[in-house]
């Protein structure tokens, strides 16, 4: 259907979350009949988010490289809880409702049920690591929110982490059901997230 160079950015624009083939070829065919100067400056952009972007040492938010530590983790008046979240774009939602007033970690993914080659895509080596070593993170915790979406994945992951969890010794709380079931966490609105963190148990 197309020449070969741009049936690969759809093949590239289709490896894209949330991005099928016809919303991919859009997006290739919207690169195709673009100026040059805006498609080097696209290309430009890419390149510094992979060359300049790293992590926060604590809880994997992206930050400048020069940076060690994004401005939640380095802010010491944030609360002794920490919210465990999927995505940061996760992270994102719950900040933007400005309630909740703890700390962060972003686990990086989710556990497929019945699949425990999943079990490598989420931090729980990091994780267990920030609760056991609070000098070292400067900051003690006292209650871990496992905040994962209501999806099949996010409970499967959520189960999982309970257990990892259990023999730290800390406080353990779920978001309060009302999340409506295989919806992710990104986009719930703000008073439904409001409700599932002061409802929590």
């Amino acid at each position: 259907m197309y020449p070969e160079p741009v049936q690969k950015l759809i093949e590239q624009f289709s490896r894209f979350p949330g991005v099928g083939p016809r919303t991919a070829t859009r997006f290739a065919l919207y690169v195709l009949n673009t100026p040059k100067e805006r498609v080097k400056a696209l290309s430009k952009a890419l390149e510094d988010t992979k060359e300049e972007i790293s992590h926060c040492n604590f809880c994997f938010r992206s930050l400048e490289k020069k940076k060690e530590l994004c401005s939640i983790c380095e802010n010491p008046s944030r609360d002794k809880i920490l919210c465990l979240v999927e995505r940061e774009t996760d992270l994102v939602s719950l900040e933007r409702i400005k309630t909740f007033k703890g700390v962060y970690f972003i686990l990086g993914g989710t556990i497929t049920p019945l699949k425990k080659k999943d079990l490598k895509d989420i931090r729980t080596k990091e994780l267990k690591e920030r609760i056991n070593n609070p000098k070292k993170h400067k900051k003690e915790i006292e209650e871990v929110i496992i905040a994962t979406s209501p999806t099949s994945e996010g409970e499967a992951t959520a189960l999982y982490l309970e257990r990892v969890l259990k023999p730290l010794k800390v406080k353990i709380t779920k978001l309060a059901k009302g999340l409506p079931t295989g919806g992710e966490l990104e986009y719930a609105d703000e008073e439904t997230l409001s409700s599932a963190l002061e409802g929590r148990k």
